[in-house]
């Protein structure tokens, strides 16, 4: 393999309550960009996960059971291999409140459901290429 296509091999985490929006996102990321994924279903099985797997990226979802996205980004920024980690929100119909949430948090975007699973890692290499700017 080139030097190249190793520096894209990234192991994403989705966090995200609906086994179908997990099972469609990693689909998208693994047979269309080759990444490898893991998955969490809660804010609190993802704080574990992310320990144990340590992800270059963490796509989220805002509105889970128990702890919400934004509490579990504040809990994963606490640990300290989470403090530099990329983190993109994947939320439906982010409002300006969630919006302004995201920015405060230093999370690097948001991505708006419903999305094209094949085009989510266009999306993620757009957001990480804009560092925190991407932020809308």
């Amino acid at each position: 393999m080139t030097p190249e296509v190793l520096r894209d091999q990234r192991k994403v985490m989705i966090v995200d309550d609906d086994d179908d929006a997990r099972e469609i996102f990693g689909l998208g990321l693994t047979e269309g960009a080759g990444w490898s994924v893991v998955y969490a279903s809660s804010g609190l099985e993802a704080l574990e996960v992310f320990q144990r797997e340590r992800p270059d990226v963490v796509l989220m979802d805002v509105m889970m059971p128990g702890i919400d996205g934004f509490t579990t980004m504040t809990r994963l920024r606490a640990l300290p291999t989470g403090t530099d980690v990329p983190v993109i929100f994947i939320t439906a119909g982010a409002g300006p409140d969630e919006h302004r949430r995201v920015r405060e948090l230093g999370a690097h975007g948001v991505i708006d459901k419903p999305l094209d699973p094949w085009a989510l890692a266009g999306h993620v290499r757009r957001l990480l290429a804009g560092g925190r700017g991407g932020v809308r």
